[in-house]
């Protein structure tokens, strides 16, 4: 698909001098992300490790923690199935045994309870003696467990970075009234969510990990000024930071603001690391933790700890994350390095059968959305499906499993149609969703299925109507390929960490000379380059997913490239290497 290439205007004068001290391309880097002044572009490549303050509803929480401490309660940290759950879980546990609470986690099973709390697992909680729930990157959504939770006695205790909204009517629930921006606030002891309209707590993009970290931080400068000074809490003595990185790379949080800061502590404890489950799982993987970067956490460790939650229980993640057992953490670590070569082959059989489906249901042509559901779909990686087919067709999707009374999908988009606000639209249909611009998840039962997939493709096809419809890649600067090299390696640095929200440096360079094109990989799925740029200099290039380009790319050709250049480590040789993201032949 041929694709949009939209190159970063370049500095304004009044920019060139206020950055004049970085050099180039540095500078426009810095410009391009926002820092048009010295003062911001300093604060952005030296940023503190977290923010001062805590989000509303931090100090209530922590009253009722220190009452649980005091009189040795059952705790129970309730979280969710993915990496920033399954991380904030195991930070807000190793948190509490420290202190020396009585605590234990829960973590709900997708297949059979799905998102969040439920009301079946907080009665069984109660029942075993539970006298504090405390939910981390869940529950914002919970009126009816909320409600449910306060009339048995158990104390709750919300921490969650996702949107609040206005649910439907609860028949029989009694819900508190809107705060201002019309959202709902869950009848809990504390709600504790900076993306709550009443909150003025300056960073509205920490990742559930985050929260439960500042939550810990809040509980340590406490138990600090409890005892006048004289006594370092424990609780900053533990290497909790590790797990926030993995928890808000993982999740896909911006890197930019108290993120970026959190981050780049975390990933300094991560290189050094003594938990065996990460050592064992980064080894299986072929991963240096020593020089671990944020992009590792993406493509490496993320979804190795995601493939535990998606396939069958998370737990097996979150046990990998608290052990301090070598042995038990070595077959945790096997356990999930298979489950995700599973999940692998599960996720590329639905995209088929899913693409299939969705193209046959539009008659053959590629539809404003793609629509798939199969009974046989697998939920866990649903959303992974749906991924791929918004990548592969530049559309938003939808991938769903239907059992017998309700369907269960996930949806991805485009950034010209937003899914979240689509399902706005048809919250009338269904049973619970939620999510964001780009992603998000619904269950809808079966009698209303119809009608939703109607009204949802009727909403892309009017929201999508006449646009045209191709990807758009950034790049930061268009440079000469021979001006490239060590001291350019050296400036991109300093913007690390990079992902969401702080996107790794992209140059374009044109006319350069192709050596040799071949296709690589399973199935020649892959570009593998060598290039030659002004100066005779000989580059070494991989496009991944552009393996289809190699029969036009002759020997002595030239092209126009956008790339990002990176180090590649082979037999113990590090060589610089440019990853191609899109190649045009000019000659």
């Amino acid at each position: 698909m041929l694709k949009h290439w939209q190159i970063a205007a370049p500095l304004t004068a009044e920019a060139e001098r206020e950055l004049a001290a970085f050099p180039f391309p540095l500078r426009q880097l810095l410009f391009n992300r926002g820092y048009a002044t010295e003062a911001a572009a300093r604060a952005f490549l030296n940023p503190p490790p977290a923010f001062d303050g805590y989000p509303l509803d931090t100090e209530a929480a922590v009253d009722r923690i220190l009452f649980a401490l005091r009189h040795q309660q059952k705790v129970i940290v309730y979280g969710d199935y993915d990496v920033d759950g399954v991380t904030a879980t195991a930070l807000l546990v190793e948190a509490f045994q420290a202190l020396g609470m009585q605590v234990e986690s829960y973590i709900p099973n997708r297949f059979e309870e799905g998102y969040g709390l439920n009301v079946e697992a907080l009665r069984e909680l109660k029942e075993a003696g539970a006298e504090l729930v405390i939910s981390v990157d869940c529950g914002i959504r919970s009126l009816q467990e909320a409600e449910f939770a306060r009339s048995i006695g158990l104390d709750l205790i919300i921490t969650d970075h996702h949107h609040p909204h206005t649910p439907s009517p609860l028949h029989g629930v009694e819900t508190p009234s809107p705060l201002h921006g019309g959202e709902w606030m869950p009848p809990a002891l504390a709600v504790i969510n900076p993306k709550r309209a009443d909150d003025p707590y300056p960073e509205k993009h920490l990742a559930g990990v985050g929260l439960a970290w500042k939550l810990t931080q809040a509980l340590a400068e406490r138990l600090h000024a409890v005892s006048r000074g004289g006594e370092v809490s424990v609780l900053r003595t533990l290497p909790l930071l590790e797990l926030v990185a993995l928890g808000t790379v993982a999740d896909l949080a911006p890197l930019h603001g108290e993120n970026r800061g959190l981050v780049r502590a975390g990933l300094k404890e991560l290189r050094n690391t003594a938990r065996p489950g990460l050592l064992s799982l980064a080894k299986l993987a072929g991963l240096n933790l020593a020089s671990v970067t944020a992009t590792d956490i993406g493509y490496i460790l993320g979804p190795r700890l995601n493939a535990a939650g998606r396939l069958e229980s998370a737990l097996d993640a979150l046990q990998l994350l608290l052990s301090r057992d070598v042995f038990q953490a070595g077959l945790l670590a096997q356990r999930l390095e298979s489950q995700n070569r599973q999940r692998q082959a599960l996720t590329r059989s639905i995209q088929a059968e899913a693409e299939r489906l969705a193209l046959e249901r539009a008659g053959g042509e590629v539809p404003p959305l793609l629509f798939a559901v199969h009974p046989e779909f697998n939920v866990g990686v649903v959303g992974l499906a749906a991924a791929r087919l918004s990548e592969r067709h530049y559309r938003p999707a939808i991938v769903a499993r239907q059992d017998a009374e309700t369907t269960r999908g996930s949806c991805r988009s485009i950034p010209e149609f937003h899914i979240t606000q689509a399902l706005d639209q048809c919250a009338d249909l269904l049973l619970h969703y939620g999510g964001h611009a780009a992603a998000a998840g619904f269950t809808v039962p079966n009698r209303n299925l119809p009608e939703f997939m109607e009204r949802m493709e009727l909403l892309a096809a009017e929201a999508l109507a006449g646009k045209d419809l191709r990807p758009t890649l950034w790049a930061d600067v268009e440079i000469p390929l021979s001006s490239m090299g060590v001291e350019v390696w050296k400036q991109i640095q300093y913007l690390q960490p990079v992902g969401y929200g702080n996107p790794e440096a992209t140059f374009v360079s044109r006319g350069v000379r192709v050596r040799q094109a071949r296709a690589v990989g399973s199935g020649g799925e892959h570009l593998k380059l060598t290039l030659e740029d002004e100066r005779g200099l000989v580059w070494d290039g991989i496009g991944f997913r552009l393996g289809s380009l190699a029969g036009e790319l002759a020997s002595g050709s030239r092209v126009d490239m956008l790339y990002t250049l990176e180090i590649n480590e082979y037999n113990g040789q590090r060589s610089f290497q440019l990853n191609v993201k899109d190649i045009r032949r000019i000659a």
